[in-house]
């Protein structure tokens, strides 16, 4: 059983984290940085403001890094507003800051999901189904920003593995996750880390066991696939946004999966017809419980993984 927590008091709280003082973050669309009591309700912490928000990451300060759409990677503390770290790279602009991990070190590996389309335009990267994303680190030490991978379809989700080796990063779009290589031999390498998943992976979390939590949006449509077959058909949506409603390619279906650092799945949960929970974009391990995060309630919800 799912348990809506903050209901009414979330709106759109796309991903979660934990943070040094060992309370819950979510990010929401109203503008918001709220904090997770103990008793289960939500407080508000931090105004961003803006209907950017998206993924949320902690630092061993105490510190709160937010991914703003818009305005790009940004830091909030306790006694600080919001303070832009990156939001260009080698001369561009970070147009689509998504998701982000902070390196035992300071670093933050953070995705731009599309260098070519905003977050109102996603649907137009969708459509494309180009490599318009980049997977960026933010240097605090020298306050640069550099590129890691480019070309990447749509990357969302990113996480460290535990003796930060290598990341995960995933590709929307091509319904897969990726490994690249941080340390040792292989180091500065990419290889495929899990494919052909059963939806498009969205937000990816470290679970205390070494494994990982996905999200998956439900992509896939019989009305999207013909569309793909058909350049003129793009063309025409492209030209008349509003006639994305028609194909609506996101289901409201919700589900997540657990993969070993074999990329293997060993857990799939799920809520087919979306009638507790849909479009779950992310999933927190924390304490025996399962934390999800959503761009479709006004809550955050908490499934016991016993």
């Amino acid at each position: 059983m799912v348990e809506k927590l903050g209901e009414g008091r979330l709106v759109g709280p796309e991903d979660i984290c934990v943070g040094r003082d060992g309370m819950l973050y979510t990010a929401t669309r109203d503008g918001w940085i709220k904090r997770m009591q103990s008793n289960g309700s939500w407080e508000n912490w931090k105004l961003i403001g803006g209907p950017s928000l998206l993924g949320v990451a902690s630092t061993r300060e105490g510190d709160i890094i937010v991914c703003d759409a818009l305005k790009g990677l940004l830091k909030v503390g306790e006694e600080s507003g919001p303070t832009i770290l990156a939001n260009e790279v080698e001369g561009t602009k970070i147009s689509f800051a998504d998701d982000a991990i902070v390196a035992s070190d300071g670093s933050v590996y953070f995705s731009d999901a599309s260098s070519r389309f905003g977050l109102h335009n996603w649907f137009l990267d969708l459509l494309e189904a180009g490599s318009n994303g980049r997977l960026l680190k933010y240097d605090p030490a020298r306050k640069t920003t550099s590129v890691i991978l480019s070309n990447l379809s749509f990357p969302n989700g990113v996480a460290l593995s535990p003796n930060e080796d290598y990341l995960i990063v995933s590709e929307t779009w091509r319904f897969r996750c990726l490994k690249h290589w941080l340390r040792g031999d292989l180091k500065g390498t990419t290889e495929v880390f899990i494919d052909d998943l059963p939806g498009g992976p969205d937000n990816v979390n470290l679970a205390p066991d070494g494994s990982f939590w996905i999200a998956l949006i439900q992509l896939r449509s019989r009305w999207l696939d013909w569309i793909h077959g058909s350049p003129l058909s793009k063309l025409v949506i492209a030209s008349f946004p509003l006639a994305v409603d028609l194909i609506k390619p996101m289901g409201r279906g919700a589900m997540v999966v657990n993969v070993g650092s074999d990329g293997k799945i060993r857990r799939m949960l799920g809520d087919s017809d979306g009638r507790v929970m849909a479009f779950v974009t992310s999933a927190l391990e924390h304490e025996e419980h399962l934390y999800l995060g959503n761009l479709q309630h006004d809550f955050v919800g908490r499934l016991s993984l016993h």
